[in-house]
């Protein structure tokens, strides 16, 4: 009896899979006679515009448009596919730090990933196989120099033929177009010009992919802990830092890294997106250090030289007189000519981060940026925070009297007759031209053009007394050039 009732249920199944198989074929027949139907139907109307050469208006396109998209896909919605009647999932969240299977198969998965992407890179026999066609094409050359070769589209078509597929993501249209534009638009593009945007993408992909190997989550941001791997494992191939202590290293790491958070952390989240890193000249002046014979002046001005760090940190220990690794506000007033007022130092303890009300070298970094770096919006934005003692968003003349009677106290004490505030702050007013007659905003100071100058008359001695003397100043360089 059981025996009969299993080889019945056996019977039901597999009918009912059939008519299931039945079901999906006659479903996609008739998707596949809709499909055929649309398809007719545009070619029959296409046909008809040209035989008529009727220009339909933007308001009929738009409603043939949608009429087609809802006789194509309305069949489908009212139908058994419950995939169309749902948003298929498409975020997916990290795993936890105790599901370690999840954590491996993201692991392997991107290294995979980043693999694969690394061998769709070309390699230096690669480019100068390029290099090769290009001298071998058809195009206007000159003996005398390679810049002279020139081609045209279809020349440039040829050559991405004859190079084979690993190439033809370089030589698109679009490529080809804008080379073009950037060169004048004669409908010709120098074989250099061609050459050099191929090398330039190449490299920036392989640091795409070198930078995301340090990216531990996948989601195209370094940390500052990654950031700081990054360029401790990039410091044995720059030349330039060969006789840089190794008891110096972590230091060095440090002022490097600091540089990038500084600039590309507005949020100070403490995170960079790689695409910033990429997109900012930073990484360029790093890899610059890979030659040997880096002229000397050229390191002074590299912030990611061995002698601008050293000088950086060196300045660091020389404020630190107690020795114990970390700043206090009166060791921290000696910074530079020494003329940072009292109100701005207070100001900068009370508005970054310290320890017992001291301040460590990575905060200094911080300042350090600022200060060096005034006319960068970064640099102003660091500033404003310091400046604005309401944190109302905008200096008004009350905040601006706050500092600038700080300026006052130092020209007494140097035996200099104080200037008048009223005269100041109008000078102030005039050069930034706020949007608020009596409000300056960060979004002013950055317009302006003239923010690093106003922010630096409030700063210190020195600033404002650069500013006072700046026509005596020019003439005199003018006359020592």
């Amino acid at each position: 009896m059981s025996l009969n009732n299993s080889e019945n249920k056996a019977n039901d199944t597999s009918n009912n899979n059939d008519h299931n198989v039945c079901d999906g074929n006659k479903t996609k027949s008739v998707e596949n006679e809709l499909n055929t139907k649309l398809k007719n139907r545009l070619r029959n109307y296409i046909k008809k515009l040209d035989e008529t050469n009727t220009i339909t208006t933007k308001e009929e396109s738009e409603k043939i448009e949608i009429e087609t998209f809802k006789q194509l896909y309305k069949p489908k919605l009212e139908g058994n596919q419950e995939s169309y009647k749902k948003i298929p999932k498409f975020y997916f969240k990290l795993p936890r730090s105790d599901e370690v299977l999840a954590q491996k198969l993201r692991e392997e998965t991107r290294a995979q990933f980043l693999q694969k992407k690394s061998k769709e890179l070309l390699d230096n026999s690669e480019l100068k196989h390029l290099w090769s066609l290009l001298e071998k094409s058809n195009g206007n050359y000159s003996s005398s120099s390679n810049d002279e070769l020139t081609i045209d589209y279809m020349q440039f078509k040829k050559i991405r033929d004859e190079a084979g597929p690993k190439y033809r993501p370089y030589f698109t249209a679009e490529v080809f177009g804008r080379l073009q534009a950037a060169e004048g638009g004669v409908g010709k593009v120098r074989g250099v010009s061609l050459f050099n945007y191929v090398m330039r993408r190449v490299w920036l992909q392989q640091t795409r992919i070198g930078l995301s190997l340090y990216d531990v989550t996948g989601q195209g941001y370094l940390t500052e802990h990654d950031l700081e791997s990054y360029i401790a494992e990039l410091v044995p191939s720059l030349a330039a830092l060969d006789g840089l202590d190794s008891s110096f290293s972590s230091f060095y790491v440090c002022t490097a890294a600091r540089k990038f958070l500084f600039f590309l952390d507005p949020l100070r989240v403490g995170r960079v997106r790689i695409r910033d890193v990429l997109s900012c000249s930073f990484l360029d002046d790093l890899l610059e250090l890979r030659e040997e014979d880096l002229p000397m002046e050229l390191q002074e001005q590299n912030w990611f030289s061995a002698a601008s760090a050293l000088r950086v940190y060196g300045q660091y220990l020389n404020l630190d007189r107690d020795h114990n690794g970390m700043l206090s506000i009166n060791e921290l007033a000696g910074y530079g000519s020494g003329t940072l007022t009292r109100a701005f130092l207070q100001r900068v303890f009370q508005q970054c981060l310290t320890y017992d009300g001291e301040m460590d070298y990575k905060t200094y970094l911080d300042l350090v940026l600022a200060l060096e770096n005034r006319k960068q919006p970064a640099a102003l934005a660091y500033l404003f925070r310091v400046l604005d003692i309401n944190s109302q968003g905008y200096l008004d003349a009350f905040t601006l009297n706050y500092f600038f009677k700080a300026i006052q106290e130092q020209m007494v004490a140097h035996g200099a007759e104080p200037v008048n505030f009223d005269d100041v702050k109008d000078e102030i007013f005039d050069m930034i031209r706020p949007e608020h007659p009596s409000r300056i905003t960060l979004q002013d100071l950055i317009r302006s053009g003239h923010g690093h100058t106003a922010v630096s008359i409030l700063l210190e001695l020195h600033g404002f007394w650069a500013y006072e003397n700046r026509e005596a100043l020019a003439a005199a360089g003018d006359q020592s050039s």
